[in-house]
């Protein structure tokens, strides 16, 4: 009889025990994991590659051996790649690597909603920036994670990863922030600036969201350092919501304005004041750097806190604002540090074929085969290399241009970075040429 009144006493301890330890398991990683976790969907793309057999016979670099490989049948095969993203409005456009989704000919999401996959269309892309946006093609409203801010995470603070590592599923890892504006060298020409944690970081986590203790969404997940173990880079959330507009309403990342040339400074001023930067080499007239107030023979030290220590990192930080931005300058003029404000234009209509002309020292115009040298300036870079005119310019760079529009398109992405590689074909014969 006691046992069975003192029965409902017993049963409510232990619930309310129970409830304790619930309690004090439920994290502020746990919090944070359940509010940012419906918003991350896993991507799987399917890419078509067709390759052809090569002709048993050639031309050496003659392009009647690509007229040959055209005419000889191709096959196709199919291949599939999985990676991450996070939805970050509720009409369903999703944040991601550019690299996750490149070149792929169907993109699929699958949502933590009963594991949905529906289909989704690539908005725009940006390979230098590694960002890309998809928009579910299902209308609907979706649970999303809004981009946050990063200029505020501290060293030391707890950060979380979420992702699809080998198409597992939702994958969690945690660390903490140990370097916020890491920029790493991903090629000659390409560098940016990461937020690097110990967050573990795998391959089919790319694209997928960085939060902080508070389900933030403060960074993109990059997985580009696979020799490092237990070191993650994150894209800044800063750096991808002043790109974010343009990748939506123009399908790319348009090019800013600022109207300088930069070279390298030399290594006596490095020594002399312990840092780099870049020279400012040359000023546009009517530029944003007129209104400024830079002067030729200026060091760039920094852009909004970032250092520059060579026209590449300069080229790869200008590169993440857009036409409208405003970012402040660190500069040295004489012995004396001073700050600028920029406010970026958009390029003049034009302004890439009369920057091939003054920096390369070349004209083109629209041929039946291509893009044609019009004219070559003398005692220019192009007329010292031996350029001439009616040669073909098929590549600047490693990408192909057969329009003027191409060739623009080109030429906006490598502005002020020299030397370029040009592909320039000559009696059916292809000849790599670098400029200036």
């Amino acid at each position: 009889m006691l046992i069975r009144r003192l029965f409902p006493v017993l049963l409510c301890l232990v619930l309310l025990t129970s409830l304790a330890f619930s309690a004090e398991r439920r994290t502020p990683i746990v919090d944070a994991v359940s509010t940012a976790r419906d918003a991350v969907v896993n991507i799987r793309t399917e890419k078509i590659i067709q390759r052809r057999n090569r002709p048993f016979f050639g031309f050496g670099d003659s392009i009647f051996d690509q007229f040959f490989q055209d005419m000889l049948p191709s096959r196709s095969y199919k291949t599939q790649s999985l990676g991450s993203g996070v939805i970050i409005d509720d009409q369903g456009h999703i944040l991601t690597n550019a690299h996750v989704v490149d070149k792929a000919s169907k993109i699929f999401v699958a949502l933590t909603d009963n594991n949905r996959e529906l289909e989704a269309e690539l908005i725009g892309e940006d390979t230098r920036i590694d960002l890309a946006v998809l928009k579910i093609v299902e209308k609907g409203k979706y649970p999303y994670l809004p981009p946050a801010r990063s200029d505020d995470l501290m060293l030391g603070e707890s950060v979380i990863a979420i992702g699809n590592p080998l198409g597992l599923g939702h994958s969690i890892t945690t660390g903490i922030v140990s370097s916020l504006k890491r920029r790493i060298q991903i090629n000659e020409q390409l560098s940016s600036v990461f937020i690097q944690t110990d967050a573990l970081i795998n391959p089919g986590n790319s694209g997928g969201p960085l939060i902080n203790i508070n389900g933030d969404l403060v960074g993109i997940n990059t997985a580009i350092a696979r020799q490092a173990q237990g070191i993650g880079f994150s894209i800044p959330i800063d750096t991808a919501k002043r790109v974010l507009n343009d990748l939506i309403e123009y399908g790319r990342v348009r090019h800013g304005f600022i109207g300088v040339l930069v070279g390298e400074v030399s290594s006596s001023f490095v020594r002399s004041f312990g840092e780099g930067g870049v020279l400012v080499d040359e000023i546009l007239p009517n530029s944003p750097a007129v209104k400024a107030e830079l002067q030729i023979a200026d060091v760039i030290l920094s852009i909004d806190g970032v250092p520059v220590s060579s026209p590449e990192h300069y080229h790869s930080i200008i590169q993440t604002y857009t036409p409208g931005d405003r970012f402040e300058l660190t500069l040295l003029r004489g012995t004396q540090k001073i700050k600028k404000t920029v406010l970026l234009t958009a390029l003049p209509e034009g302004y890439e074929i009369a920057y091939s002309r003054r920096v390369f020292g070349f004209e083109l115009r629209q041929g039946r085969r291509g893009l044609v040298v019009d004219k070559v300036i003398d005692d220019s870079p192009a007329d010292l290399v031996g350029l001439q005119t009616g040669d073909l310019i098929a590549k600047v760079e490693t990408v192909e241009v057969e329009t003027v529009q191409d060739y623009k398109r080109a030429i906006e992405d490598q502005l002020g970075r020299k030397p370029l590689t040009f592909t320039v074909i000559r009696d059916n014969y292809a000849y790599l040429i670098e400029l200036p």
